[in-house]
């Protein structure tokens, strides 16, 4: 039975957008509190299959439903007020189009006549996020009409698959409402239409052909509903790659619902060819190693592609990109001044070359690609792909050694208890299997990337790696705690006050986040960069310390605090991670010696050992 409000024009108007979206698949609705969206917002919390959370703060909200959707691959909808409200969402619709998560949002605004005439809390709302949205259209204003009602349905319908589209991304839909806002009977008319007869019996069968949509999604592409795929041009190229004894599979950036299934698919195509795989830190790949003498998963690529004589004695023939490339800034170096033949794996439209090297697309996934492992295998590993093995155990067996020890720099200075690359290094190693991590932009994503050893625990790794920006980092981890498993947030402490208000929505979590906390008082990555020697102005425009005193922040925000001085410590709280709530681990380091730390070891690991490796 459809859930109506019949009790004015705007409350069947919005009750019917909010049926419609259940019916189409929606789940939860992020709602910000504002007057014009009333009818929205009462429609969202009185509906019995919606799950509508409050949050304050329309950035966060935003962010919290990108991190919803991206753990759950479905659309989430976020619910806000006339005016600048709406513009707090734009960065979130801009990493939904860079990272191709599903978002529909719903801004409330003023009808035609009250705006551009000063009326207040109305601005331009028409096209407020640009190019950024997959779609984007004004509703009519309200209105008690037979045909008008079915135009809704469908344009909600319409907006919801666009959601989807053939890459998934955001749909923002404008919503007009005149007062009544709040639920007032309007006149004795309310529930009849204009010819008299009981409008309410106009809905009865209204909703019954909409179809849940899409039956199956996966982020990233993984899965894809649209279309049917050739599959000539893939049975072609498999046929091409196994030519090449010198062949390249770069697992780059990557998100999956199934992450055991992606993962096994990646290894079935390295197997198959025989070849090494370049495993990205933010790759399931890298989480599902189970015997690392044997496996083809190459961790360390990062530091051994900083030395000639590997860039040169390592250089492929041809490389397969799974995704979007890895962070490493000197792999893609690498791969541009080698210019390899590359052949892109992608479903989508999109162009995930920033290389601008020779490459070849096959639109498809990497589903679709093992899917035609029709010929005969390559049995045995190539001579290459042993070659990056015996490097790359080597490089491993000395990260290991250097962050199980006492950590030292040269020239020689009085090191802090802990340094930032032990951190990710150790919760590799010590998080409970399975555990989502979210991980925070700048210094952390790429200590992953250096320093996350490939390990069999599947940890789930989740980032906003789209526009790559610290904003709502926060919020997005909360989105992918909530209703999952206790979940692990790796953070640096300006991208975490960037989004404090994220713990505003702390309160509506059902589930547990638990944040690292790397506190090194300012903008670490901005140290690993030339303009660190220019100081004047460097510390103040650049690190930009806050010195915050975090034990009183959580305090004020009711989150739990605990201090951590070594990984004894640090073992102790993420062995096992509590079942509810959200508390936050702080770690003091220093940024300068960090710093110092990395630019040395990063030209030293990786190093070519003797001629005969």
């Amino acid at each position: 039975m459809a859930s109506l409000d019949f009790r004015n024009t705007n409350t069947i108007w919005a009750s019917v957008i909010v049926e419609t979206l259940v019916r189409c698949g929606l789940q939860t609705a992020i709602v910000c509190p504002g007057s014009r969206s009333t009818p929205l917002t009462i429609a969202l919390a009185r509906h019995p299959k919606i799950e509508a959370i409050p949050v304050l703060d329309e950035r966060s909200a935003a962010f919290f439903a990108l991190g919803l959707a991206l753990q759950t691959g479905r659309a989430t909808a976020i619910v806000c007020t006339s005016g600048t409200a709406g513009a707090n969402f734009f960065p979130a619709v801009i990493e939904a189009y860079e990272s191709r998560v599903p978002l529909l949002v719903l801004t409330a605004d003023r009808p035609p006549e009250l705006r551009q005439c000063n009326s207040g809390q109305a601005i331009d709302q028409l096209r407020l996020f640009g190019n950024y949205p997959n779609w984007q259209t004004e509703l009519t204003v309200p209105q008690r009409d037979r045909g008008l009602l079915c135009y809704l349905r469908q344009t909600i319908v319409q907006a919801w698959q666009r959601c989807y589209a053939s890459t998934a991304g955001a749909v923002h839909l404008n919503c007009p409402f005149r007062d009544p806002l709040p639920p007032l009977p309007e006149d004795d008319r309310c529930d009849s239409d204009a010819n008299g007869s009981i409008f309410a019996n106009f809905f009865e069968d209204f909703f019954d052909r909409i179809e849940p949509f899409p039956s199956r999604f996966s982020i990233s592409g993984h899965s894809a509903p649209f279309g049917t795929l050739d599959p000539q041009p893939i049975t072609n190229a498999i046929a091409q790659w196994q030519t090449h004894d010198r062949g390249l599979i770069i697992a780059g950036v990557a998100t999956s619902l199934d992450p055991d299934r992606y993962t096994d698919h990646v290894l079935n195509l390295a197997h198959y060819l025989g070849w090494p795989v370049l495993a990205e830190g933010l790759s399931p790949v890298r989480n599902a190693v189970v015997d690392p003498e044997r496996s083809p998963v190459i961790s360390t690529y990062d530091l051994l592609l900083r030395h000639d004589r590997h860039r040169q004695e390592l250089a492929p023939s041809v490389v397969i990109q799974l995704g979007a490339l890895p962070t490493s800034k000197v792999l893609r170096q690498w791969l541009s001044d080698q210019d390899p033949q590359r052949w892109i794996v992608e479903p989508s439209d999109r162009n995930l070359d920033p290389l601008h090297g020779r490459t070849n697309r096959l639109y498809g996934t990497i589903a679709d690609l093992t899917a035609h492992l029709t010929l005969t295998p390559n049995l045995h590993p190539s001579p290459y792909l042993t070659t990056w093995q015996h490097r790359d155990r080597q490089t491993r067996t000395t990260i290991d050694r250097l962050l199980a020890s006492p950590i030292t720099t040269t020239p020689p200075s009085t090191p802090p208890p802990l340094i930032e690359p032990q951190i990710a290094w150790f919760l590799a190693q010590t998080l409970p299997p399975q555990t989502p991590l979210f991980i925070a932009n700048s210094m952390p994503v790429r200590d992953v990337e250096y320093f996350w050893p490939p390990n069999d625990r599947r940890i789930q790794p989740w980032f906003n790696r789209g526009a790559n920006g610290i904003d709502g980092t926060l919020s997005s981890a909360i989105g992918i705690a909530h209703r999952n498993r206790p979940t692990v947030m790796l953070t640096g402490d300006l991208a975490l006050l960037h989004d404090t208000n994220g713990w505003l929505a702390a309160r509506s979590l059902v589930g547990s986040l638990t944040i690292v906390l790397i506190d090194n008082n300012g903008g670490g990555i901005f140290e690993m960069l030339p303009v660190a020697q220019f100081d004047p102005p460097f510390e103040e425009f650049f690190a930009t310390p806050q010195t915050v005193h975090f034990d009183r922040l959580c305090a004020a925000y009711g989150v739990d605090y605990c201090p951590i001085d070594s990984l004894a410590a640090l073992r102790t709280q993420v062995e096992t991670l509590p079942v509810s709530g959200v508390r936050l681990l702080h770690i003091r380091t220093d940024r300068k010696h960090d710093a110092r730390w990395r630019k040395y070891q990063l030209a030293q690991l990786g190093a070519p050992i003797d001629r005969s490796t």
